[in-house]
C-alpha cells in the first residue's frame, strides 16, 4: 500500500474515478490498482483558481518501481486502534458524568472493554433536548438542564459539528471512524475541515448510547450529580439525583458550562485553578462575500461548497484576537443554560446552505484581567456580561452592524439579516465588555480586513456576548488522569479543561477510560 502526497486535481475532478484521476499524474500511468482518498483540502491561494490538495492511498503493480519514480510516495500502512477488553472487572461500574465528546467516547471505550459503565447526564435524551430547544427558539421559556449546553451529546450537537483539532495524537483517527460507524457521513475520513453538521450529529450521538446500552452500559438522562463521596482518598461512590451510587472509578465529563459543579467541587476541597479563556462576539456575513471573497469567480462552485476561513492577529497590546466555530451558512443561537443570561454561539447543518455565514471573534483573556483570586472568578466574569446582555434587550440578543461598532455608522440592519434565533434587539454591543475587550475586538476586525477584503463590512452584523467558547477553570489532575484530591476521580475533557473542540474532548475521555482498562 502506497501513500501519495501533494497530488494537485482540479475542480472538475471526478472522485467517483480517481483511479483515473491520479493516474494522470504518476508514472507509470498504468501502476494503479485503486485508488482511495485519504485527505483533500482546498488551496486557494491563486485567487479566481481554487484547487484540490490530496493525499492518496494506492494498491500498485510495483511498489518499489512506483516509489523509485514518484518522489512524494511513500510505504503505508494502516494501524486501526484496537479497543481493548478489561483485564480485571472493579467490584462496582465506572460511571460517568456527563454525555457529551468525553462522556460519550469515555463510556463506549469502557463499554466495549467489558466493563458496563453507567452514564448519568443531568440533560434529557436528544430528541427530547431538540423539542426543548426548538421551543425556546420559538419563544419558550429556556430549561436549565435542557438547552444548547446540556442534554445528550452535550454542547457540540448544537454547533457546526465540526470536527477540526490541533491535536496529534494517533486516537483522532479512531474518533473520526468511530463517528463514521455510527452515522457521519464517510468524508471526515479524508476532509481537512470535517464537519457532520447539528442536524446529522443529532443521530449519530443517539446511536453511539444504543451501542454502549447493548455492550451492558446504562446511561441514565435527566440525573444530576450533587456529591462525590470519598473515603482515605479515594472516591467511593456518588449522590445523583438524591440516590447513593457506588463506585471506585468516576469519569467527570461535565463539559464548560456545568456552573453548579464547578462550585460544588470548589467547596468540597476538590483542587482546581484558573486558566485563560476567551470572550467576544459572533460576526455574520453574506455567504456569497465570503465565497467570492476567499473563491473569487470560483465561487459557486459545487465542488467547493460553502468556504470558511479561520482568522487571528496580534494586536500592538500583545493580546491576540482570532476566529473560533466558523460556521459556513448557519445560523446565530442563544446558547445561554441560565435563565438570567444571553449566550451567542453559532450552528450549522450538514448541508450548510443558510443565507449567512457566522463565527466567533474572540478576545483572550488571561487571570490577571478578572477581579478577585477566587479560582471560580472567571465564571463571574462570564455571568456578570451574560445578565448584562439580557438586560440590554429584555432577553433577546443584542447587535449591531460593524459600521457601527467601528464608529463609522449609524446602527441599523442591511443586507446582512442577523439569523439570531430566538430573536434579537439593536444596541451598543461595546458597552457589553470591558474596555480592553471592546478595544481588541475593534483593532481585530480591522486587522482582519487586511486578510479576508470584506471582514470589516459595515452592513455585517455582529451578535453577543460569545463566552463559553472554553472553560475559564482548570481540575488539576496528574500524569494517570486523576485528579491530585482523590484517586480514583478521572477529570476529562473541555469542561476539566484538558480539550478545546469535539475530537480532543472524545480523544481526552478515550485515553481516561484507558487507565483503568490497562
Amino acid at each position: 500500500m502506497i501513500k501519495l502526497d501533494g497530488v494537485i486535481l482540479p475542480l472538475d475532478t471526478d472522485f467517483n474515478n480517481l483511479k483515473d484521476e491520479i493516474s494522470k499524474t504518476v508514472e507509470p500511468k498504468d501502476s494503479i490498482v485503486s485508488a482511495r482518498l485519504y485527505r483533500k483540502s482546498v488551496d486557494a491561494r491563486k485567487k479566481g483558481k481554487p484547487q484540490f490538495c490530496c493525499s492518496v492511498i494506492l494498491d500498485v503493480k510495483d511498489e518499489i518501481e512506483f516509489l523509485r519514480m514518484n518522489k512524494t510516495a511513500n510505504p503505508f500502512s494502516l494501524s486501526p486502534y484496537i479497543f481493548k477488553k478489561a483485564k480485571e472487572i472493579p467490584k462496582n461500574r465506572p460511571v460517568v458524568v456527563g454525555f457529551g465528546p468525553a462522556g460519550m467516547f469515555a463510556s463506549l471505550t469502557l463499554a466495549r472493554a467489558g466493563l458496563c459503565p453507567l452514564v448519568i447526564e443531568r440533560g434529557p435524551d436528544v430528541d427530547t433536548r431538540t423539542a426543548d430547544v426548538g421551543e425556546f427558539f420559538s419563544g419558550g421559556a429556556l430549561k436549565e438542564n435542557s438547552n444548547i449546553q446540556f442534554g445528550e451529546g452535550g454542547a457540540g450537537t448544537f454547533s457546526d459539528g465540526k470536527l477540526n483539532t490541533g491535536i496529534k495524537d494517533f486516537r483522532v483517527r479512531t474518533v473520526l471512524e468511530t463517528f463514521a460507524e455510527f452515522g457521519a457521513d464517510g468524508e471526515i475520513l479524508y476532509d481537512a475541515k470535517p464537519h457532520i453538521g447539528t442536524d446529522v450529529l443529532r443521530d449519530v450521538v443517539k446511536n453511539i448510547r444504543k451501542e454502549i446500552i447493548s455492550l451492558g452500559g446504562e446511561v441514565r438522562f435527566n440525573t444530576c450529580l450533587e456529591e462525590i463521596l470519598t473515603f482515605g482518598g479515594n472516591v467511593v461512590g456518588i449522590i445523583a439525583s438524591g440516590e447513593e451510587i457506588k463506585t471506585e472509578n468516576l469519569f467527570l465529563c461535565i463539559g464548560h458550562s456545568a456552573r453548579d459543579t464547578f462550585t460544588a467541587l470548589n467547596n468540597g476541597g476538590f483542587l482546581m485553578c484558573r486558566k485563560p479563556f476567551a470572550v467576544g462576539v459572533r460576526i455574520e456575513h453574506l455567504q456569497s462575500d465570503i465565497d467570492r471573497a476567499l473563491y473569487g469567480n470560483a465561487a459557486g462552485n459545487k465542488n467547493l461548497g460553502a468556504a470558511d476561513y479561520k482568522l487571528a492577529v496580534h494586536l500592538p497590546s500583545g493580546r491576540g484576537v482570532y476566529t473560533f466555530c466558523m460556521c459556513p451558512g448557519g445560523v446565530v443561537v442563544n446558547a445561554s443554560s441560565e435563565r438570567a443570561g444571553v449566550v451567542c454561539n453559532g450552528m450549522s447543518y450538514k448541508a450548510r446552505d443558510g443565507v449567512n455565514a457566522n463565527s466567533a471573534v474572540l478576545v483572550g483573556v488571561a487571570s490577571e484581567d478578572i477581579e478577585g483570586d477566587g479560582v471560580l472568578a472567571g465564571i463571574e466574569f462570564q455571568r456578570k456580561i451574560e445578565q448584562s446582555a439580557y438586560r440590554a434587550c429584555g432577553g433577546k440578543m443584542p447587535v449591531c452592524n460593524v459600521g457601527y461598532f467601528l464608529g463609522k455608522t449609524e446602527n441599523g440592519i442591511g443586507k446582512v439579516k442577523p439569523t439570531v434565533k430566538p430573536g434579537y434587539g439593536l444596541y451598543d454591543v461595546g458597552k457589553l465588555f470591558p474596555g480592553f475587550i471592546t478595544d481588541s475586538l475593534k483593532s481585530g476586525i480591522e486587522l482582519m480586513n487586511r486578510k479576508l477584503s470584506g471582514f470589516a463590512d459595515n452592513e455585517a452584523i455582529i451578535s453577543a456576548p460569545e463566552t463559553r467558547s472554553s472553560s475559564p477553570v482548570r481540575i488539576i489532575r496528574n500524569d494517570e488522569m486523576q485528579s491530585i484530591s482523590a484517586n480514583g476521580l478521572y477529570p476529562c475533557g473541555e469542561g476539566a479543561g484538558y480539550a478545546g473542540g469535539i475530537v480532543s474532548a472524545a480523544v481526552d475521555g478515550i485515553k481516561a477510560a484507558e487507565m483503568i482498562i490497562k
